[in-house]
């Protein structure tokens, strides 16, 4: 990375980002306590299982029809094999199609699900039937644009170097027209990120959803926007790390825009988004704590633990939403109502 900024000159942060976690994903499994992060699949098989019967619950109420499973970046397929075993107890065994271009996590997910259809994008999706998509933590690691207001207008946040150290400056070209109206008047120094990645993904299986049904459930952190704050971040080792710091040896990401996404599908009717621990609970994690907990009576204090991580507000609960797109034609999904 230092050396092309050396050779070519500053660089944009979504490109930063983009090469950065290219590097990083396609040489290691960085998930668990060797890896650089934990997520909700990998914490309790609960959140597959409800989000399996989710799918499920869907399905049936549309009049079951012949539909495929896709996840989008689905790590280890923690999180597809324990949807799945939901979904077959509820009588649905569809084909699985797993959207990842990571070598490392293809072999871990091929060795849970051998079953599965790997693509690279989503361009080579099924197009001939309903899709029952999902996508956990998955848009919180495409790459941002951050936009800078400067004393001269909006700029976009540029990756240099002072000396052999990678740092951020304001580029030179006017990007006023780039920020939201409500927006534009703020603060010298204040940050506004898109991310262009995202709303693409999410209009690209819009269509499709619109012309075939089914519904996409993101579940991730992040906000309603507009807004403003620089939210990028690094963790490495379980621990916060600096951004421009270990280019391509720490994982980068940054907290998605749910406004954003649900704007990117104007032809799907959108469920949320809701806090992730609200969302549990309606769909019933506490029954299910409690039923694992009676049947192996010397996991329950760690079954509790494990609910508790993703449903209280001070752990996952509140910052992790739950957003659902599906086709106007398709139930609303369960979990979003009180």
């Amino acid at each position: 990375m230092t050396r092309l900024i050396a050779t070519s000159g500053p660089i944009s942060i979504a490109d930063y980002m983009a090469s950065a976690n290219a590097h990083y994903y396609a040489t290691r499994d960085p998930l668990g306590a060797d890896g650089d992060f934990i997520t909700a699949p990998e914490i309790s098989q609960m959140f597959g299982e409800l989000v399996g019967l989710t799918l499920a619950d869907i399905w049936s109420r549309a009049g079951r029809p012949d539909a495929a499973y896709v996840e989008l970046g689905p790590g280890r397929g923690t999180l597809a094999r324990d949807a799945l075993a939901a979904m077959a107890r509820a009588g649905l065994a569809p084909p699985v199609h797993l959207v990842e271009a990571s070598p490392a996590l293809q072999a871990k997910q091929a060795a849970l699900i051998p079953q599965a259809q790997h693509h690279a994008s989503i361009d080579s999706l099924p197009t001939e039937c309903p899709l029952l998509i999902v996508a956990n933590e998955f848009f919180d690691a495409l790459p941002i644009r951050q936009l800078v207001c400067t004393h001269a207008g909006w700029r976009e946040v540029m990756v240099g170097l002072n000396g052999d150290r990678l740092v951020t400056a304001p580029g030179t070209t006017p990007l006023d027209g780039d920020v939201p109206e409500a927006l534009r008047r703020a603060a010298i120094g204040t940050i506004y990120e898109q991310c262009p990645a995202a709303t693409a993904i999410v209009a690209g299986l819009a269509r499709q959803l619109a012309q075939q049904g089914g519904v996409l459930l993101i579940i991730d952190y992040g906000y309603c926007g507009p807004a403003v704050g620089d939210t990028l971040q690094a963790v490495r080792g379980h621990a916060f790390a600096d951004p421009l710091a270990n280019a391509g040896d720490a994982d980068l990401t940054a907290h998605v825009d749910f406004t954003a996404l649900a704007g990117a599908a104007p032809g799907l009717a959108a469920a949320g988004p809701i806090g992730q621990g609200d969302w549990l609970v309606r769909l019933g994690i506490d029954a299910r704590t409690a039923a694992l907990a009676a049947q192996n009576p010397q996991r329950a204090s760690e079954l509790h633990i494990q609910r508790d991580r993703l449903v209280k507000t001070d752990a996952m609960g509140q910052l992790f939403r739950a957003l659902a797109l599906h086709a106007l034609d398709w139930p609303r999904p369960a979990g979003f109502d009180a």
